[in-house]
């Protein structure tokens, strides 16, 4: 009996016996974390930052936790509805290992990653928010989103996203062959690193996020977290928490949620 009680997953434990919910909330519920993280651009598998996102993704194993990815985690991703890149499969597993464990995924679309597509839907049992999302976590009312359109002035970049993300940008997407997708997604990426240098020069990220928080404060949240930007920062003010995530390029940080106070960590 004491073997059964240290190796139970309660994560698994609460999914199997639904009646005994209720009674054991209150444990379920102190213990409870809440994973957010961001901006991991994953391309290869021998990547020293893909070699520690999986780290981390093992880490949360056998938890009782649920995970917010906030976009950018892969570098380059379309969603395919027969197959997935090479590349891309062991990190895979390892959502899938912590589906399997019970632990609810949710995945908010960024730049270089959506149109997620049935895999990440059906496979995975994931959520995706497209945009943004209101979230009641912990008591908390919380506002997650990738943060690449938390720059108002920024009417070109808002126009191109809205270009690739129509329909017909996914369907003609579809039909090229993964290979060759994939060759143009290299490409991208070296020419995402030339032009985030330039423009990190001229960035005042604290004024900009602190100016997007407060029109989400006066939505009625009173936590605000994003990614995109690459520099972890948190700010707790009067009207609520402001957290950017950071990257795991360089920084390899991300936010925690438990028993309603955040905070944010480095791994």
């Amino acid at each position: 009996m004491l073997d059964f009680l240290v190796n139970v997953n309660p994560v698994r434990f609460f999914q199997k016996f639904p009646l005994l919910t209720f009674a054991l909330r209150s444990f379920y519920s102190a213990t409870m974390k809440h994973y957010f993280l961001s901006d991991a651009h994953l391309l290869h598998p021998n990547d020293a930052n893909y070699r520690k996102f999986i780290e981390f993704l093992k880490h949360l194993e056998n938890k009782p936790c649920s995970v917010y990815f906030l976009g950018d985690i892969f570098h380059f991703w379309v969603g395919y509805r027969h197959c997935v890149f090479s590349a891309y499969v062991p990190v895979l597993q390892q959502l899938l290992q912590l589906h399997n464990q019970g632990i609810e995924l949710c995945f908010v679309e960024g730049n270089h990653d959506f149109n997620m597509g049935e895999y990440f839907r059906d496979v995975l049992g994931c959520r995706v928010i497209e945009k943004s999302a209101g979230l009641k976590i912990d008591g908390r009312k919380v506002f997650v989103a990738h943060g690449d359109l938390i720059d108002e002035k920024d009417r070109f970049y808002h126009r191109w996203r809205d270009f690739v993300r129509n329909p017909l940008c996914a369907w003609l997407m579809r039909r090229i062959h993964p290979d060759r997708i994939w060759r143009i997604a290299l490409w991208a990426a070296h020419q995402s690193r030339r032009r985030r240098k330039g423009r990190e020069a001229s960035w005042d990220p604290e004024t900009i996020l602190t100016r997007h928080a407060s029109l989400r404060f006066a939505e009625g949240h009173d936590a605000v977290i994003t990614g995109h930007i690459h520099k972890p920062w948190h700010k707790e003010t009067e009207q609520g928490t402001i957290i950017s995530l950071g990257d795991w390029i360089n920084h390899f940080t991300y936010a925690v949620c438990e028993d309603g106070n955040f905070s944010l960590e480095s791994f």
